[in-house]
């Protein structure tokens, strides 16, 4: 297994995902871009101390942009939701 701390690089913090930690129980992390389910499943249960449901993880392509004439592209990245079961919550999200 890796790391735990080089598999989650950040939760992510949006008015969507905080919607769906209150209501879901569910945390979104921007992860490590060679993680898979097993990883993140490990990494959150050893860092937060919590008992995790599923994971589902995605790759966000990166967008195209321009500055005047020159195009580039941002990376692509990869981002995991996490489901914990209705009893758990993760009360301390700055270990990350």
């Amino acid at each position: 297994m890796k790391d735990p701390r080089k598999v989650l690089i950040s939760h992510l913090i949006s008015e969507k995902y905080s919607e769906l930690r209150e209501e879901q129980n569910l945390y979104v992390f921007h992860v490590a871009d060679d993680a898979n389910k097993l990883d993140v499943k490990y990494a959150v249960e050893n860092l937060f101390e919590v008992d995790v449901e599923k994971v589902r993880t995605m790759v966000v392509r990166g967008k195209i942009k321009r500055l005047g004439r020159f195009v580039g592209k941002r990376p692509n990245w990869k981002k995991a939701v996490v489901y914990l079961r209705k009893d758990q919550a993760i009360t301390k999200l700055d270990a990350v």
